[in-house]
């Protein structure tokens, strides 16, 4: 009887959370509350979550060191650039290097072109895992981030179709949501959101499925995993496809965001800020990722003001200069590895029946006994 009452009280709390999350989006799409700034950050957040939660499948669940998420950003960004830029606009961007002639014809909306390079990332990553998810630990980090590279290199010389090192810009923004029956539409915002909370909600089904448990056992041991009937090396291969299809689609959504696609986007280090993360959040936790996607992005922007100059009463503070958000923000995670050396989260997910136990160990022991005398 009592764990009907909990399970109605939670689900009232969630669809309350639900609403309450509606209602912000809808006031700062609106431009009710706060401003372009703002709107432009909490999407690139979204954007993050989406890549983040994608290889938090692969390195939190499947227990595989991957290192290749930029690469397969650039494939989908890249692919919504080509295929969405009206063609009357080519040949002002491709003035040095004229595009392939079959190619400077095509162009497709937004959301078809999206799921396209969500597909072709897919594609990649299983003809690269074929030889690459073979090995493990450093030397799997090492492909992999080195198949990063290689298709980062790959967009910089194929300049016919993707423009080299110029890149592409004029990307068209991301389309808002019509409802023309009701005459009613919803800015970008609901687009990028709406992407992010059905990328997370169907990783979450599918780390809950009968794959999801396959993906932890490979975690664990995969020779054991193997002795029960499971196929690691085919199940690797699946998580990694996964991972890439929608890094695919985070990588879409950021070239249209931008506004302007190049290489220089998708260098190595990108990966590092997904991989800090999922650390952050807890390797193996979806709701830590979303929450330290959130964190991370817009702790980076709080503190850009440490890289401006400073001035006090007429006396320049030196240490105020480019370069110093990052070390605050570098001893800042420091302190919280130390103190959080499994992530935020670890491998739990976020509840309210575990925020409800935080508070009531946190409660003096007296008001606990007078709680359970009630």
């Amino acid at each position: 009887m009592i764990t009907n009452k909990k399970n109605t009280l939670f689900r009232k709390l969630n669809i309350l959370t639900v609403i309450i999350a509606i209602i912000l989006l809808y006031l700062i799409d609106s431009d009710i509350v706060g401003n372009q700034y703002i709107k432009r950050i909490l999407n690139l957040c979204a954007i993050y979550t989406i890549v983040s939660v994608s290889m938090n499948l692969v390195n939190g669940f499947t227990g595989l060191f991957s290192l290749g998420q930029a690469g397969f950003m650039a494939i989908g960004a890249y692919t919504v650039a080509i295929f969405t830029v009206p063609v009357e606009l080519r040949e002002s961007i491709f003035y040095v290097v004229p595009q392939n002639p079959v190619l400077s014809q095509i162009q497709i909306p937004f959301f078809p072109a999206l799921l396209i390079g969500g597909l072709l990332a897919a594609l990649v990553a299983i003809l690269i895992g074929m030889p690459v998810l073979r090995l493990k630990s450093d030397y799997l980090a090492i492909a992999t981030l080195g198949f990063s590279e290689i298709i980062r290199i790959i967009f910089t010389n194929i300049k016919t179709i993707t423009n080299g090192a110029l890149g592409i810009n004029r990307i068209p923004a991301i389309p808002s949501l019509e409802l023309d029956n009701f005459n009613i539409s919803f800015g970008p915002m609901w687009s990028i959101f709406g992407i992010a909370a059905l990328s997370v909600l169907l990783i979450s089904l599918l780390v809950n499925s009968s794959y999801g448990r396959a993906f932890k056992a490979i975690r664990e041991d995969d020779i054991a995993a193997q002795a029960m009937g499971i196929s690691p090396f085919k199940h690797k291969v699946m998580s990694f496809a996964i991972g890439a299809f929608f890094a695919g689609i985070g990588g879409g959504l950021l070239a249209s965001l931008l506004g302007t696609v190049d290489p220089k986007q998708f260098y190595f280090t990108m990966t590092y800020n997904f991989l800090l993360i999922i650390v952050l959040g807890g390797m193996g936790s979806i709701s830590g990722t979303v929450i330290a996607s959130f964190i991370v992005t817009a702790g980076l922007e709080l503190l850009r003001f440490f890289d401006e100059p400073l001035t006090l009463f007429g006396v320049n503070i030196p240490i105020f200069r480019a370069g110093l958000r990052m070390v605050i923000y570098s001893i800042l995670l420091m302190v919280l590895v130390l103190f959080f050396r499994n992530g935020l989260l670890g491998q739990k997910e976020l509840s309210w029946n575990a925020i409800i136990g935080w508070f009531k160990n946190k409660m003096p022991s007296h008001k606990k006994s007078e709680g359970g005398a009630l």
